[in-house]
């Protein structure tokens, strides 16, 4: 599509803003999405530009937090490739399958994200003992969450996070520097999927991709430095957000 000038400065800008809430809470895909349909992109173009611009703020966040040590690597390998093997095959069904009925479970899964994180206002501050094998958790939860964000997508952040702090006893920043890790592995794999399908705008998500490359240091920064006493709020603040546009847009 050929945009008026006005426009990219306008995307880049989202991209920042995005880049900078994803990488401390996740839920960047609230703003972008949003954006790139509001100027005008179809559906189809708008959701493969946004798995492009996104890919570069988790891929960023992932290496900031990684630098920082707070991602172990070893543990993450499952996770990764069960997490691209299950964006795989979600994008692939995307066009195929309802997503009529993720969509309505959708807010009650969310509402009960937000409510765990209020009802255990310690959980996440500190590092706990595992409930669960580490190798079975990446490989069930890399394939259900890798399919449902190649699927569909908005929430993934949210309940990776959740799920590391409670049944893996990770604290608010370490799960949220893996969750990054995962987040940018289906990013990518969506990406790659739109693109063999040409439906990506490469102006649009450049611009917006150079946004969330400075977003991210942005938010990965303030993230380490806070700890997770910042990362928390932030966190119920994106969920709440993103559970109120959802049940809005269910009633109209």
């Amino acid at each position: 599509m050929e945009f008026r000038a006005w426009i990219y400065p306008v995307l880049f800008f989202v991209g920042l803003a995005a880049g900078t809430v994803d990488s401390i809470a996740g839920g960047g895909g609230l703003l972008t999405l949003p954006a790139l349909l509001s100027v005008g992109l179809p559906a189809p173009f708008a959701l493969g530009t946004n798995k492009f611009q996104a890919s570069f703020g988790s891929t960023s966040a992932a290496w900031h937090y990684s630098r920082a040590g707070l991602v172990n690597w070893r543990d993450c390998i499952s996770g990764i490739v069960c997490t691209a093997i299950g964006a795989l095959f979600g994008a692939a069904l995307a066009d195929s399958l309802s997503q009529a009925l993720l969509q309505q479970i959708l807010p009650v899964l969310l509402l009960i994200v937000l409510a765990y994180t209020i009802a255990r206002p310690q959980a996440g501050l500190r590092a706990q003992i595992p409930k669960v094998n580490g190798t079975l958790f990446f490989v069930g939860f890399g394939l259900t969450l890798g399919f449902y964000d190649g699927f569909l997508g908005p929430g993934t952040g949210s309940f990776w996070t959740v799920l590391l702090i409670a049944l893996l006893g990770f604290e608010f920043l370490a799960a949220t520097a893996t969750t990054k890790v995962m987040n940018a592995t289906s990013n990518v794999v969506g990406f790659a999927f739109f693109l063999a399908a040409k439906k990506v705008d490469f102006r649009a998500g450049l611009v917006m991709g150079a946004g969330q490359l400075i977003g991210a240091k942005i938010g990965t920064r303030l993230a380490v430095k806070g700890g997770a006493k910042f990362v928390r709020p932030v966190f119920l603040t994106v969920v709440a957000a993103l559970l109120i546009r959802l049940l809005l847009r269910q009633l109209h």
